[in-house]
Protein backbone atom coordinates (compact mmCIF):
# COMPACT_ATOMS: atom_id res chain seq x y z
CA UNK A 1 0.00 0.00 0.00
CA UNK A 2 0.95 3.69 -0.35
CA UNK A 3 0.19 6.56 0.78
CA UNK A 4 -2.00 9.84 -0.19
CA UNK A 5 -2.25 13.38 1.16
CA UNK A 6 -5.78 14.24 2.09
CA UNK A 7 -7.51 17.69 2.16
CA UNK A 8 -6.51 18.14 5.30
CA UNK A 9 -2.85 17.18 5.41
CA UNK A 10 -3.11 13.97 6.87
CA UNK A 11 -2.59 10.79 4.91
CA UNK A 12 -4.37 8.36 3.32
CA UNK A 13 -3.53 4.71 3.07
CA UNK A 14 -3.78 4.16 -1.19
CA UNK A 15 -3.82 0.55 -2.86
CA UNK A 16 -4.51 -0.47 -6.50
CA UNK A 17 -7.13 -2.05 -8.10
CA UNK A 18 -5.50 -5.16 -8.52
CA UNK A 19 -4.19 -5.48 -5.10
CA UNK A 20 -8.35 -4.58 -3.59
CA UNK A 21 -8.58 -7.65 -6.34
CA UNK A 22 -6.43 -9.86 -4.77
CA UNK A 23 -6.46 -9.02 -0.67
CA UNK A 24 -9.94 -7.25 -0.50
CA UNK A 25 -10.81 -9.28 3.01
CA UNK A 26 -7.63 -7.72 4.48
CA UNK A 27 -8.22 -4.40 3.27
CA UNK A 28 -11.90 -4.09 4.43
CA UNK A 29 -10.30 -5.66 7.95
CA UNK A 30 -8.05 -2.83 8.07
CA UNK A 31 -10.63 -0.45 6.97
CA UNK A 32 -12.73 -1.23 9.87
CA UNK A 33 -10.06 -1.07 12.68
CA UNK A 34 -8.40 1.91 11.88
CA UNK A 35 -11.76 3.64 10.30
CA UNK A 36 -9.72 5.88 7.98
CA UNK A 37 -10.97 6.10 4.00
CA UNK A 38 -8.92 3.88 1.64
CA UNK A 39 -8.38 5.19 -1.69
CA UNK A 40 -7.93 2.77 -4.77
CA UNK A 41 -5.94 3.77 -7.92
CA UNK A 42 -6.40 2.33 -11.09
CA UNK A 43 -2.42 2.94 -12.72
CA UNK A 44 -1.80 6.22 -11.36
CA UNK A 45 -5.36 7.75 -11.40
CA UNK A 46 -7.47 7.74 -8.10
CA UNK A 47 -10.37 6.19 -9.16
CA UNK A 48 -12.47 5.09 -5.78
CA UNK A 49 -12.63 6.16 -2.14
CA UNK A 50 -13.40 2.60 0.34
CA UNK A 51 -15.35 4.49 3.28
CA UNK A 52 -16.67 2.55 6.39
CA UNK A 53 -21.22 2.57 6.69
CA UNK A 54 -21.36 5.04 9.33
CA UNK A 55 -18.96 7.81 7.35
CA UNK A 56 -20.90 7.25 4.01
CA UNK A 57 -24.14 7.91 5.93
CA UNK A 58 -23.19 11.04 8.00
CA UNK A 59 -20.90 12.27 4.75
CA UNK A 60 -23.49 11.23 2.00
CA UNK A 61 -27.10 10.11 3.55
CA UNK A 62 -27.57 12.68 5.88
CA UNK A 63 -26.67 15.27 3.73
CA UNK A 64 -28.87 13.92 1.13
CA UNK A 65 -31.82 13.62 3.72
CA UNK A 66 -31.32 17.37 4.67
CA UNK A 67 -31.45 18.57 0.96
CA UNK A 68 -34.59 16.76 0.19
CA UNK A 69 -35.92 18.16 3.48
CA UNK A 70 -35.20 21.65 2.48
CA UNK A 71 -36.47 21.54 -0.72
CA UNK A 72 -40.23 19.91 0.36
CA UNK A 73 -40.38 23.05 3.20
CA UNK A 74 -38.81 25.44 0.09
CA UNK A 75 -42.27 24.00 -1.99
CA UNK A 76 -44.44 24.32 0.78
CA UNK A 77 -43.42 27.95 1.36
CA UNK A 78 -44.23 28.37 -2.88
CA UNK A 79 -47.82 27.29 -2.08
CA UNK A 80 -48.55 29.76 0.44
CA UNK A 81 -50.86 32.33 -1.28
CA UNK A 82 -49.78 35.72 -0.39
CA UNK A 83 -52.75 37.87 0.87
CA UNK A 84 -54.86 39.59 -2.20
CA UNK A 85 -55.56 42.63 -0.12
CA UNK A 86 -54.97 44.43 3.46
CA UNK A 87 -58.81 43.51 4.68
CA UNK A 88 -59.81 40.16 6.68
CA UNK A 89 -61.46 37.58 5.59
CA UNK A 90 -64.20 38.41 7.99
CA UNK A 91 -64.57 42.03 6.38
CA UNK A 92 -64.63 40.04 2.77
CA UNK A 93 -67.43 38.08 3.84
CA UNK A 94 -69.62 41.04 5.76
CA UNK A 95 -69.03 42.66 2.38
CA UNK A 96 -70.40 39.43 0.08
CA UNK A 97 -73.11 39.50 2.19
CA UNK A 98 -74.22 43.41 1.87
CA UNK A 99 -75.54 45.51 4.94
CA UNK A 100 -77.33 44.24 7.66
CA UNK A 101 -81.11 45.35 7.37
Amino acid sequence: MESGVDDEGGTMKTVNALDVRNRLGSILDELRSTGEPILVSKGRKLCAVLVTPEDFKTRFLDKQAEEDRLKLLQSIRQLRRPKRGKASSLAVLRGLRGPLK
